[in-house]
């Protein structure tokens, strides 16, 4: 395990996580065994993750009954199984954690996706979730709409951990890292302690590509010179948008507002590449790994991806390299009829929806599994 690629990342200054979480991961030593041999620096979730693992598994089923005999109804149930599985992973990486200074060890836990656009009640859940949880190396997960910008800024002036997910474009980046950096002045501003604040903003990825590349390949069918050009960028839109986000990232956090932070010991909220498992067959299953990795970044990737990239990754910082091209790709896409805070927003609109409907699917068999007679039998 000596050239394990995925311990690799971390001497470029990338934390490699899970984007993953099941019972059985944690109870039968396989998550302990990915710290250890594969480097593995923290984990995310989110309702579509659970809803496989509680659906597809009966490791569940003797808690939820146990909470159903005990008055407990569907909410409680999910938010009950949920929040163990989330404690005991932030067990095995507090080790991690400590020995980082926080930098590294957390695990993430998604508010209900129903409040995406409602500012106050996920400010209120938010706060309860970190009280339930009670663990210092998890992150509060807030969807980067307009109304999770308020919440994002309140969260992170009261000290609580937030995980900024479903992020696509660079406009709603700049927003997310000004909400967490006027957070973080709030909070000095009050005289409080910021050392211990972690955030992350999760930029989603493989999902642009696979929004415009059907987009450039309509162009491409029409022939011409706009077809040329869209042959150029096809694939390329997802890492440029990452590449640019970057630079982005350097502009703010090793600018002078947040160096006056950072002498009161604030950490910078990282970029996290989030969607990287590949959704197009014909690209490489680690396409959003490789081109990625670069310095105060994390991946976080499903089993499936990190399982590819152990086997056959190149670690190389490439975050940097390109990034002329990159560029060049954002100001040609609207010859093309392509805009990216158009395909940003439809992006963000839908990723709600795809919480929701999982998050719901989910209720419901739970609903189901915890139906009287059911209770009674077990």
């Amino acid at each position: 395990m000596k050239n394990n690629p995925l311990k690799q990342l971390r001497t470029l200054g990338q934390s490699i996580w899970l984007d993953y979480i099941r019972r059985d991961l944690i109870s039968s030593g396989k998550l302990r065994r990915l710290i250890e041999e594969d480097g593995l620096r923290g984990m995310t979730s989110n309702p579509s993750i659970f809803e496989k693992a509680i659906v597809d598994s009966h490791d569940y089923d003797e808690d939820i009954q146990a909470m159903v005999r005990q008055g407990k109804g569907t909410d409680a149930i999910y938010e009950g199984l949920s929040q163990r599985d989330v404690q005991n992973a932030a067990d095995e990486f507090r080790p991690l954690y400590d020995m980082t200074d926080g930098e590294d060890g957390y695990v993430s836990l998604e508010v209900n996706p129903h409040l995406a656009h409602d500012t106050g009640g996920t400010i209120n859940e938010a706060r309860r979730l970190w009280i339930a949880l009670d663990r210092p190396n998890v992150l509060i997960k807030v969807p980067a709409t307009a109304d999770g910008l308020p919440a994002i800024q309140q969260l992170i002036s009261e000290g609580i951990n937030v995980n900024v997910t479903l992020l696509f474009g660079l406009l709603r980046y700049r927003q997310v890292a000004e909400a967490y950096i006027a957070g973080i002045e709030a909070r000095v501003a009050q005289g409080k302690s910021v050392e211990s604040i972690g955030s992350v903003a999760s930029f989603f990825v493989s999902r642009i590509d696979a929004l415009v590349d059907p987009l450039l390949e309509k162009v491409i069918a029409m022939g011409g010179n706009e077809a040329d050009l869209a042959k150029k960028v096809h694939g390329q839109v997802a890492i440029a948008s990452a590449k640019m986000a970057y630079q982005v990232y350097k502009e703010i956090f090793e600018g002078e507002r947040f160096s006056k932070l950072a002498s009161h010991g604030a950490l910078v909220q990282r970029l996290l590449w989030a969607s990287t498992s590949t959704k197009n067959p014909e690209y490489s299953d680690v396409k959003y790994v490789e081109a990625l990795i670069g310095p105060r970044t994390v991946n976080t990737a499903p089993l499936e991806t990190l399982d590819a990239y152990r086997d056959h990754g190149e670690p190389e910082a490439r975050l940097e390299q390109n990034v002329g091209e990159a560029r060049l790709v954002f100001d040609r896409l609207p010859e093309l009829g392509i805009s990216l805070d158009n395909v940003a927003q439809k992006l963000e609109d839908e990723g709600v929806e795809k919480f929701n409907q999982p998050f719901d699917k989910l209720m419901a068999t739970l609903a189901k599994r915890s139906s009287p007679h059911l209770a009674k039998a077990s």
